[in-house]
């Protein structure tokens, strides 16, 4: 875990690095004026229960049901998962289409029954990178072509509890 933390560390030291040396505009050019990064309107205020995870490799794993596992994204940057017997809560934003980075999610730690994607979906977690909407679902991918979690809309009564 700890190497996969460092690694995750250089890899955002190495992608800030890149960005600050982007010389694509003029020296004597002035800053545009912009406002703050929000979450992205797109997912502010959304629910999703997952249909399934798809890997690298092509391999598909779908859950027992799809109502114990949902990600509910606050308008106010706040993201709130349930992951089978576990529910969490953590910090999500958007800062460019397409990108998305969760926050650490604070999780129970029950043991869920055997077949639970539980331990894959929280493990995957921080590995999030990007997201895309396509046929009203939602696709979460992973980095380094990880693999990809296929969500649809959960409705108020699929996600409460």
């Amino acid at each position: 875990m700890r190497a996969r933390v460092e690694w995750m560390l250089g890899a955002a030291l190495v992608a800030a690095t890149i960005g600050a040396c982007d010389r694509s505009a003029p020296t004597d050019a002035k800053p545009a004026a912009s406002a703050p990064a929000a979450p992205a309107a797109t997912l502010a205020g959304t629910s999703w229960r997952l249909v399934r995870f798809i890997g690298s490799d092509g391999s598909k794993v779908e859950p027992d049901d799809r109502t114990k596992y949902t990600l509910t994204f606050e308008p106010d940057g706040a993201v709130v998962a349930r992951i089978d017997c576990n529910r969490g809560r953590g910090a999500w934003k958007s800062d460019a289409p397409g990108q998305l980075v969760l926050g650490p999610l604070a999780l129970t730690r029950m043991m869920c029954p055997p077949g639970s994607m539980h331990d894959r979906v929280a493990a995957d977690w921080d590995a999030v990178r990007s997201y895309a909407t396509k046929d009203g679902h939602l696709f979460l991918s992973l980095m380094a072509d990880g693999g990809t979690y296929e969500y649809e809309p959960a409705t108020a009564a699929s996600t409460s509890g």
